[in-house]
């Protein structure tokens, strides 16, 4: 067999390969994703038969513990009013900027502090008490130095995530082995240089972890802020409807509301944090590549 005809031979060899491996990752692309959807849709549609079996069962009355279908019909009135639609967008927008805002701050404070030691003796043990204290004890004092304008909400949300944010940064720097600093000298890379190419990759997963728990912490403030301080110069938000249920003693509202408000917080989780670990994890070969 000549060279060419080995060569040849060995390109179409390497191209069926490459074929079957893209088609059995996109297998298995498609089992991990039915394989992490059903459980938890199983999970829900069992949970609302026994809600159902519950309400069947009239140990309490339909204003007090409405049925699945109560609860659907309110949410859908809500939607066809359009309040819904205003409400999911107002929150989700605050709740964004909120976080960005939070993002911009937490991520050099937490690299601040975990590098300097002084710094870290007199802030650490403060970050670590503004994230055990709950956002929702910052909402009158905001309340009465801003007002009830968006700086109010803002301020509650800066509050719950920044914390986070810099502990998770904090926590993540904490793992990084001495040896990748002492390589990245040896490279040229110091002062902002190492902590762009050195420290930051290399503490990705606890800031990972960081930037979930900030999340959750900035959309927990939030509801605690918008149902606290509900005027209407602040516009309709997914607190200010939940609370508007509850003033009209519509506990079908009231339902829907906090399932409005799981609902975005599982979707926001889903599409944005559990890929962003993943990748994390598996450019560190900690996770298949076909995950």
């Amino acid at each position: 067999m000549t060279v060419q005809a080995t060569d040849d031979l060995a390109e179409l060899e390497a191209g069926l390969d490459a074929l079957e491996t893209e088609r059995t990752q996109k297998t298995s692309r498609v089992r991990v994703w039915w394989a992490a959807t059903w459980p938890p849709l199983l999970f829900v549609g069992a949970l609302i038969g026994f809600w159902q079996l519950v309400f069947n069962a009239h140990l309490q009355p339909s204003y007090r513990f409405p049925s699945p279908g109560q609860t659907l019909t309110s949410l859908r009135d809500e939607w066809d009013s359009g309040d819904l639609q205003k409400a999911v967008w107002n929150s989700v927008r605050r709740g964004g900027l909120g976080f960005l805002a939070s993002l911009a701050i937490g991520t050099p404070l937490g690299l601040l502090v975990g590098r300097v030691k002084s710094v870290r003796r007199a802030v650490g043990p403060i970050l670590s008490g503004l994230q055990s204290l709950p956002s929702v004890a910052w909402v009158p004092a905001a309340v009465l130095w801003f007002g009830t304008s968006d700086k109010t909400i803002y301020f509650v949300v800066l509050l719950g995530a920044v914390p986070s944010i810099a502990n998770g940064m904090i926590s993540g720097l904490d793992q990084v082995p001495p040896l990748f600093l002492r390589v990245g000298r040896v490279l040229g890379a110091r002062g902002l240089a190492s902590a762009r190419h050195v420290l930051l990759p290399a503490a990705l997963p606890g800031y990972v972890g960081g930037l979930r728990q900030g999340w959750a912490f900035s959309w927990r403030s939030l509801m605690a802020a918008e149902l606290i301080s509900r005027t209407p110069e602040l516009g309709l938000g997914v607190g200010q409807l939940l609370d508007q249920s509850r003033e009209a003693s519509d506990i079908a509202g009231v339902i829907a509301g906090i399932f409005t408000i799981l609902v975005i917080g599982i979707a926001i989780e889903l599409c944005l944090f559990a890929p962003l670990e993943r990748r994390v994890l598996r450019r560190r070969g900690l996770l298949a590549a076909t995950v």
